[in-house]
């Protein structure tokens, strides 16, 4: 197995957001989709994975189709994906996703949060290079289906990394690849349960116990923030 899946093993058990923090990402990022291309999932490959992702999610229909109707609408505020760099304390690189419609509060509040913890808002680019940037599918397992065989069949396609999850199979490939692994599992008959983007740390910076709740206090923060879509780092997890 691969960076891919320890990387995953380590992050299953974190501590995620509330349900309603979840909610209100997808939302956002489905805002984004509908002004990009449109509000038909049939020409829109990115909604259609996106309304599939909700699903996974448990977030009802109604507020997917509700949230779709909102960003075909003129009032709808328009989202900008920005993505924010920094050291926290003890030199754990981090990188902040955000989605926001207002620059100036999300800068501040993602600044604040790295200065009280000890730690520092870097510029773009100072720690992006220490992180490989990926997509990933989890699809529905399909009987007959041999994982080397398809890996072999995909590799042209930019997948770098296929194992077995659960009762699903978890497909790992460059961020550049999505469209690509996207159109071939759709043609080729495989359930797409979620699909998101990653970024995988290339080593990972191991700290004590007392260290690490001091990091996992900053990164709290980040993830009770709204604006915040996604936090990736380079410290080791702690072992399950």
């Amino acid at each position: 197995m691969g960076r891919a899946f320890e990387f995953r093993k380590a992050r299953k058990f974190k501590r995620w957001g509330a349900m309603s923090k979840t909610f209100t990402k997808i939302g956002r990022e489905i805002a984004i989709a509908v002004k990009a291309s449109g509000s038909d999932p049939q020409s829109n490959s990115r909604l259609r994975i996106l309304i599939q992702n909700a699903k996974t999610a448990n977030m009802p229909k109604e507020n997917v189709e509700r949230a779709i109707k909102k960003a075909s609408g003129k009032e709808q505020k328009d989202y900008k994906e920005i993505v924010y760099e920094g050291y926290a304390p003890f030199g754990v690189a981090v990188i902040v996703e955000t989605a926001t419609d207002n620059s100036t509060r999300t800068v501040a509040n993602v600044r604040s949060y790295f200065t009280k913890a000890g730690g520092s808002l870097g510029t773009s680019g100072s720690v992006e290079f220490m992180f490989e940037h990926k997509c990933n599918f989890s699809v529905k397992q399909k009987e007959g289906i041999d994982l080397e065989e398809l890996e072999l069949e995909l590799i042209d396609l930019g997948v770098e990394e296929i194992f077995a999850e659960d009762n699903s199979f978890m497909i790992y490939g460059h961020f550049s690849a999505f469209g690509a692994i996207q159109r071939y599992l759709e043609e080729n008959g495989f359930e797409i349960l979620s699909s998101e983007f990653e970024r995988i740390p290339q080593d990972t910076k191991e700290l004590t116990e007392e260290q690490m709740e001091k990091v996992e206090k900053m990164l709290d923060k980040f993830e009770e923030d709204d604006d915040v879509t996604n936090v990736f780092h380079n410290m080791k997890e702690r072992s399950e």
